[in-house]
């Protein structure tokens, strides 16, 4: 879906794909016709963005073949669906009954890092349609925290840099440029965007900055004022945002409230959780920690890193983080310029809702994600934006 923002520029949305997790070519193939494209009908779209999720197989199967990568955007054209991000933050497995601190590996300290987003960088600039000339692609924030000494930061450093270079000479044989934005995550070197600001300002490159996701900006209690403002004032840019909400409970000393988290603490992905006190934030890598009691106060509210649909906020007593969701677009697209082009609906947790919460169908599925951007088309229809056929 694309958007005129005041300021001339075009605005993407898009879905991520990684709701759908394929692991293969013949997969990523698949689920266009099972899942992307009956999105985009409900939608009554004649075209569709999606953050399109290539696995390391799939990946490597497109850039072995040209052929096959042929096959990718002709079927893509076929069902209505544009691509102009990709997400490379997980490198595969991620559709494995358990996921959680996997889904960091390989980080920025080892080559198959490096290779893999130089990999998606070279097939984002194949697929993107003909009146396009600018990607994303959305990465880790660097690594999990520990272990990480100063000889991983260097290597860290030396491969986000080759990658700007490689990004630099991409646009020089193509034409086309892709920039790499970092998303900030709970629990890993960069859980902030503040963190973000020294790992970029040492690569110095204007192809790597922030992929700003709104349930991580949530969960660690960030101002997404003053988070942008830190950003800004670094000349760091934003090439892509994720929207996305996260699961807020108010009451956390209330046995009810726990009863209600509890239903969301599930074995696959990591939930991380946060609160913020006078002395400054405290948390937990799951949920299930927080809820074992004696680590985080229950005396201020609590956030955890699940993507909760955007329409569908649980049930009292618990909440989501839609307002600040809200906030945070209007920060990056409801002024005189965008600050950012491409925007990603991110809510990859629908199997992973409590039992009675979860989509039973396709046809279910699709018509909560048809929901989720609608809601994000309306936000950005009410901050001025104009949808375009």
């Amino acid at each position: 879906m694309r958007f005129r923002h005041p300021d001339g520029s075009t605005v993407h949305l898009a879905y991520c794909t990684n709701v759908h997790p394929a692991e293969t070519l013949d997969g990523v193939l698949a689920q266009l016709g099972d899942h992307c494209e009956p999105v985009r009908r409900r939608l009554g779209r004649d075209r569709l963005g999606i953050g399109l999720w290539l696995a390391r197989d799939a990946a490597r199967a497109l850039v072995a073949d040209p052929a096959a990568l042929r096959t990718l955007r002709t079927a893509l054209d076929r069902r209505g669906l544009e691509v102009v991000t990709l997400n490379g933050f997980p490198y595969e497995g991620f559709g494995a009954a358990e996921v959680k601190h996997r889904v960091y590996q390989p980080d920025w300290t080892r080559p198959e890092r490096l290779a893999h987003t130089t990999d998606l960088a070279r097939l984002l600039a194949a697929l993107l349609p003909d009146d396009v000339t600018e990607g994303t692609v959305s990465t880790l924030p660097i690594a999990w925290r520990t272990p990480y000494d100063a000889r991983a930061a260097d290597l860290a450093r030396t491969a986000l840099t080759t990658l700007a270079e490689r990004l630099d000479a991409l646009e020089e044989l193509t034409g086309r440029s892709v920039r790499v934005g970092l998303e900030p995550e709970p629990g890993c070197v960069i859980e902030t965007v503040r963190d973000a600001i020294g790992p970029l300002t040492a690569v110095a490159s204007p192809r790597i900055g922030v992929c700003l996701d709104t349930c991580h900006l949530a969960t660690s209690f960030e101002d997404p004022r003053a988070a942008l403002s830190a950003l800004d004032a670094a000349g760091i840019p934003v090439p892509k945002a994720q929207l996305s909400a996260a699961l807020h409970a108010e009451h956390p000393h209330l046995p009810e409230v726990r009863e209600a988290l509890a239903a969301f603490a599930e074995p696959r992905f990591l939930h991380q959780t946060r609160t913020l006190t006078a002395a400054g934030p405290r948390g937990t890598d799951d949920l299930p920690e927080a809820l074992a009691g004696g680590v985080l106060p229950e005396s201020t509210p609590w956030r955890s890193h699940f993507h909760v649909p955007l329409h569908a906020p649980p049930e009292p007593p618990l909440t989501s983080t839609l307002p600040l969701l809200r906030d945070t677009l209007a920060l990056l697209v409801g002024g005189p310029r965008s600050r950012t082009r491409h925007l990603e609906v991110e809510t990859y947790t629908w199997q992973a809702l409590p039992p009675d919460r979860r989509p039973r169908t396709r046809a279910r599925l699709a018509d909560g994600i048809a929901a989720e951007l609608t809601l994000a088309r309306d936000l950005l229809t009410d901050l001025g934006l104009k949808e375009l056929p």
